[in-house]
């Protein structure tokens, strides 16, 4: 397994989503609207916006904890039952922490 690929992925991944959430976090914090309609549409799209932040701020916790696998040499290696996780679920999801029994048996 190529962790220096998985590495970079998510690397490149983590940057995105800081970026993301930055723009996230200057939308949320901008000066609302006068008018009524305006701030009705504006509480729901913060709203929106709230959770699209959180999903974010996750999928960074889980970025971080497969970067620190990889550090600890235990990158691809299932937290729960200690096999491997395979290239495929890795691909599909770099930061994965269980293989696929494990996730189906949650």
């Amino acid at each position: 397994m190529d962790i220096a690929h998985f590495e970079r992925r998510l690397l490149d991944r983590r940057n995105d989503l800081n970026q993301r959430l930055g723009r996230i976090e200057a939308d949320l914090e901008a000066t609302p609207d006068q008018d009524l309609e305006d701030q009705a549409i504006n509480v729901e799209n913060d709203e929106v916006l709230e959770e699209m932040g959180q999903v974010g701020l996750d999928e960074l916790r889980a970025i971080d904890a497969a970067l620190a696998r990889i550090q600890a040499g235990t990158f691809g290696t299932c937290a729960k039952c200690g096999q491997p996780i395979s290239e495929a679920r890795l691909e599909a999801v770099p930061h994965a922490a269980l293989c696929e029994e494990c996730i189906g048996d949650r």
